[in-house]
């Protein structure tokens, strides 16, 4: 399983990283980003929450 966050899309609000941090942080210009290649069977859920958190929908767990 991959996420991935859509920068031009992100707004920075971080409810990612505060739900995954396993999976997500906020980069230099505040917006998320995903710090795994992989995400992780113990994360899968939280990841999958971010996602359907995302206000703007620009996260894909696949």
């Amino acid at each position: 399983m991959q996420a991935h966050v859509d920068k031009d899309t992100c707004i920075g609000c971080g409810v990612c990283p505060s739900v995954a941090p396993e999976v997500f942080a906020m980069d230099d210009d505040g917006k998320a980003v995903e710090i795994v290649e992989s995400v992780p069977e113990s994360s899968a859920d939280s990841a999958k929450e971010a996602e359907d958190s995302c206000p703007v929908n620009a996260i894909s767990v696949e």
